[in-house]
Parts: structure tokens; sequence; C-alpha cells
């Protein structure tokens, strides 16, 4: 059983951990840290996921590290090039040499005694159990399944004689060519599969329960394009970056404060894609508001244009059952399917499935309060990284990262050595993921929670978390900075334990 230790322990090689390594090395450059990855590459749901089409649905510019400008034209990026860019980002940075591949952390166990951390981790290619100790614990491992996607117990489905599909564990020698696609689901995946799988499938029809908003947004940014002709990179990409971000927050806020207003701007733009007399209200216009659940982007409207073409269709009805052909549906229309795909969302799985305990104590994460949306109630030394769900994930994870720089300065300047977030006293509690989207609401009673205000309240607004995140104070009502506090020393062999304390004041309580 191989024993290590380091400062601090990032968990997860995807788009969060390589960042906050990058941000670890820059900003706590004496900190000894290594990076442990379950899989055996960089890259994280961009090395995982290789669906047809697969792509961001946020632009490029603030998807992607504050600290490295992102020059490809595209704005909403294809999922090969993302993987590129985060693999580039560890090299450039030197993170690679401190990533562990394979290991995947099973359990963490803090110990206040030595103000540490044992992290339990198996390595899948070996069988080796490893023991890492650590004083400082960062997940990075986002908060779904990588194992295995969500597909709901569809009736018949034994008897179907296609092929069927989930795009989480996408077969590479898949061949949909000339072939009849049915594509269950209408989220940020159906939108992207549906109009890569028309390209070349005899017909591909999206069959959705319930729509989804679906907004069209250029492949490329046009300001990012002009002043790449006048300015360095550098000089660039932080002006477009914000100008998303900015763009993005008036959206949210509109949506939020005038639902209406979102809605009818939604449906127009939809309808002017659409072919003339579509039923755009059956099939494009949801029955909750814009945010409640994410907007789907679809770059320069290609969803639309493959229905508008014939290429492609919707269907909005439920799935009656099975055939060997298909799928019939309630109304009784069968759909003839070579190839159904289940694009039918996520499971979560917070911290990466591994289980944490503090002082033996066995830590519930439904019980725990979120902390700035990155550090647990009662939780000492640890911090996560969720990244928002009404913008570009990387603007928190960035965010995070640089707290966490911030608060391992502050310990070291102050010589405390352990921050504990201690949860609010009073207040409503609500889950820490705001959306009401299926995989969520399957999950609701497993995560965390969060407060009524700040700083136990998460505000979906990156302005206000730069201040807050950025330049906001370290302590505060919600924080805890404290030293270890030792183990008493054990009696002589032989000694009655009150011995040792004999000649203490007789109000000193004996340990």
């Amino acid at each position: 059983m191989a024993s290590d230790h380091v400062d601090v322990l990032i968990v997860g090689a995807g788009l969060s951990g390589i960042g906050a390594a990058v941000h670890l090395r820059h900003n706590c450059p004496k900190k000894s840290y290594a990076v442990l990855e379950a899989r055996g590459a960089i890259g994280g749901t961009w090395d995982l996921f290789r669906y047809p089409g697969i792509r961001s649905d946020s632009d490029m510019y603030t998807l992607g590290y504050s600290f490295k400008p992102w020059t490809n034209p595209k704005a909403i990026a294809d999922g090969d090039a993302i993987r590129e860019y985060v693999r580039d980002t560890a090299r450039e940075h030197d993170v690679e040499r401190h990533i562990r591949f394979h290991h995947r952390v099973l359990r963490a166990e803090w110990d206040s005694a030595t103000a540490r951390w044992t992290v339990h981790a198996h390595r899948d290619d070996t069988g080796e159990e490893v023991v890492l100790t650590c004083a400082f614990l960062f997940t990075c491992s986002g908060y779904y399944r990588y194992d295995e996607g969500y597909t709901p117990d569809f009736p018949g489905v034994d008897r179907y004689a296609g092929q069927l599909v989930h795009p989480q564990h996408w077969p590479a020698d898949l061949d949909h060519s000339g072939k009849r696609v049915v594509v269950i689901g209408s989220g940020a995946t159906a939108v992207t599969l549906v109009p890569a799988l028309a390209e070349r499938a005899a017909h591909v029809t999206m069959l959705q329960r319930s729509p989804t908003y679906v907004i069209s947004l250029p492949s490329r940014d046009v300001l990012a394009d002009a002043l790449r002709r006048w300015l360095p990179a550098k000089a660039a990409y932080p002006v477009v970056r914000w100008k998303n971000v900015l763009l993005g927050v008036a959206n949210f806020q509109l949506s939020r404060r005038a639902p209406g207003v979102m809605k009818g701007l939604l449906r127009r733009a939809a309808k002017g894609r659409l072919p003339v007399g579509y039923d755009i209200d059956r099939h494009f216009s949801p029955r909750y508001n814009p945010w409640d659940q994410r907007l789907c982007v679809v770059p320069d409207g290609n969803l639309f244009d493959s229905v508008k073409a014939g290429r492609a269709s919707v269907v909005t009805d439920t799935i009656d059952t099975f055939t060997e052909r298909g799928i019939r549906l309630t109304s009784g229309e069968e759909l003839p399917a070579d190839i159904v795909v289940t694009a039918t969302g996520l499971n979560l799985l917070a911290l990466g499935g591994m289980t944490v305990a503090v002082d033996g104590a066995e830590v519930d994460l439904a019980d725990t309060v979120a902390y700035k949306g990155m550090m647990l109630s009662g939780v000492p030394n640890f911090a996560m990284t969720i990244g928002y769900t009404n913008a570009s994930w990387t603007l928190k994870a960035d965010l995070v990262a640089t707290y966490v720089c911030r608060l391992l300065r502050h310990l070291d300047a102050t010589g405390q050595q352990i921050v504990t977030p201690v949860a609010p006293a009073t207040g409503e509690l609500e889950p820490i993921i705001d959306l009401k989207a299926g995989y969520v609401l399957r999950a609701v009673d497993q995560l965390p929670k969060q407060g009524p205000a700040a700083p136990w309240r998460l505000h979906q607004n990156y302005p206000r978390d730069v201040l807050l995140m950025r330049h906001g104070r370290l302590t505060d009502s919600g924080v805890r900075f404290s030293r270890a506090a030792p183990a008493p020393a054990e009696p002589a062999v032989g000694q009655p334990l009150a011995a040792r304390d004999a000649d203490a004041p007789a109000d000193t309580p004996v340990a």
C-alpha cells in the first residue's frame, strides 16, 4: 500500500482540476500538490463524451480559463478542441507530471489532532490501494457519474431489435449513415446530437415528452474577430470575456424579472428560423419559465435548420412502448427506428462518490450547508468546485481556485492551520443547485444545502462573486480559523490518569 503526503490534494484532472492546479502553482508556489484522476486521461467531461457533434453549450471566452486566452475562431467549440485546450494548459504550466491517473478516490478522513486528511484511493489499472495525506483537500470532480448515464425503464425495450445507445457511452464504430434515428430527450445533449446525426442519417426524430427553450447563437464572436485583427490575444480576451459575461447576466436577470418578455423573445427567434405554420407552441414553448432549466444553445441555429430542411423532425409525445421496429407513442403513432439514442440525462454523484468523515464521524452531505458555494459546514480544510448553472462552469471554477489560494496564504500568514465553515444558526435551507431539471430533482436529497443569505447563498452572479471571492473578507461569521488540537499525552504505564494533573488548580478541567 503506497503512502504519500502533499500540502494540497486536487481530485479530478478535468477543466476544473487543471485550472485549480495552475492557480495553485502561480499563487502558492511553495505548496506541494498532486492531482488524482480516476480515468486515464486529462479532460474530464471533454475526454469522456465522444458522441457526434459534442460541443460546449457556453461560449469559450467564458468557458476558457481566465489566464489562458481562447484563440480558436469558434466561440462555441467542439469537444476535441476543448479537450486539447485543457491538455495544452496542463503541459504549458507543468501540471502533467503532478497527475496520478487511474486513482479513484474512495474515502477521505479528517483528523483535527494532526490537521490532516487521509485519503484512500484505488488504482484501477493495478488494483493497488493507495493512501495519501494532505493538509487541504480540493475536489474538482464535477457532480455526475462518469460510469453511467440516466436511462428510464422503458416498457417493451427488451423486444426492440434495433440498436439502443446512451450518449455517455457512444460506440466508436457506430455507423448511422442512411439509418432512421430517434433521439429521446430535449436537453443540451439531444439538441447537439440531432443536427449532427442528420448530416448522414436517413432521418432523425427528436422525441420529447415536453419542450425545452432553445436559443440560437453565432458560432463565431463578431467582437472577438474584430479585436483579434488589432490587439494581442491577452488584451482582446478579457474584453470579449466580460462582454459575454454581462450579456449572460442581463439574459438571466431579464428571465427572472420579466419571464413573459423572455418567453416572447425566444418564441419570436424560433419562429423566424422554422417553416411557416410550424407548431412552435407545441414543440418549442415549455411550460416553465426561462432559466428554471438551462437554455439550450444551438450554434448558428443548426437544429432549426435541420428541421426546416426536412432532415430532422420534433415529436412531442410520451412513449407507450418500444416495439421490434421502433417506438409506439401514447397517441398511437409509431416511430420506426434503426437506432434509438437515449439522451435522457445524467445521474448526479456528489464529490465523485467519495465518502467523507471528520474526526471519526461520517459526513452526510445533505446535512451540510455550502459556504460561498465552495466549502461545507463542519468540514475543515476542504473545498469543492461547482460551476454556475446560468453561465459557464469555468467562471466559478476560476473564482473558487483563486479563493482557495487566498485561504492558504492567509493560514500561512496568520500561523493558523485549519479553516472550518460554521453553519448558519437560522434561515430556510434550499438545495445548492437551483435548477428544476430532472437530474437535479432525482438527487436533491443527496446534495448540500444553501442558506438564505451570503455567505451561505449562491447568487449565480459572476460580477457579484468577483467582488466576494477575489476581494471580499476571508474572516466572517461563517468561518472559523484555528490550530490543530493535539491529543493529550498518554500517562506513564501504571500511573493513574489523575496523577498527570495533580499540580493543576482545582478548577482546571482534566483532558
